[in-house]
């Protein structure tokens, strides 16, 4: 069986959003490049739902965990790789960070390649923009994100196939795991 399961992520709260405090590196060191106190609590709350295979089927615990390279991207941000990390951890692997912002189609290209769960964290304007696009190709998917809305950190995209030749399902997860969090759906999602 080939199946393949993506989920796409965006990394945790990064300085200036609705929370207060600027980013820390994980050493405690300031950086704003780096996740705020509520991005790093999203992190380990991401990790207790893969991590842990108590997220039950919508929330399989991953084979792979991709992060987008830290210090190479657009902004230098390592906050994807940041908030990868405790998921990756808590499996006993690294997260996998070949890829930076900017090389979507590469990595697209690679994980589709792949069987089992993957589980990418990433930018989260380049997942809307490029990455599902070029997963979806000319597939049609209602409630795709056309754009991700630019205050939400607390939405998972899962794309399934059984095949490589079967077309994708999509469904977009809110596992609410922070104060705050909610089920409501992105707003500008495919019809």
């Amino acid at each position: 069986m080939s199946n393949l399961t993506l989920i796409f992520v965006r990394h945790g709260e990064k300085p200036g959003s609705d929370f207060p405090g600027g980013g820390t590196s994980v050493d405690g060191t300031d950086d704003d490049k780096s996740l705020i106190v509520r991005g790093w609590q999203r992190s380990g709350a991401w990790a207790a739902l893969f991590g842990t295979g108590l997220g039950g089927p919508d929330y399989p615990v991953p084979g792979i965990v991709y992060a987008a390279a830290p210090d190479t991207g657009k902004d230098d941000s390592r906050r994807p790789f940041e908030t990868a990390g405790p998921t990756a951890n808590r499996l006993h692997r690294d997260p996998v960070t070949t890829w930076a912002v900017g090389e979507e189609d590469d990595l697209v290209a690679e994980i589709t390649k792949l069987t089992g769960v993957v589980l990418v964290f990433w930018e989260h304007k380049a997942i809307a923009k490029t990455i599902v696009p070029a997963l979806c190709g000319d597939q049609r998917l209602p409630g795709v994100p056309l754009k991700w809305d630019s205050d939400r950190f607390d939405i998972a995209l899962r794309f399934d196939r059984a095949t490589p030749s079967d077309p994708w399902s999509f469904r977009q997860l809110s596992p609410r795991l922070l104060v705050g969090d909610t089920d409501a759906p992105m707003t500008k999602v495919a019809a």
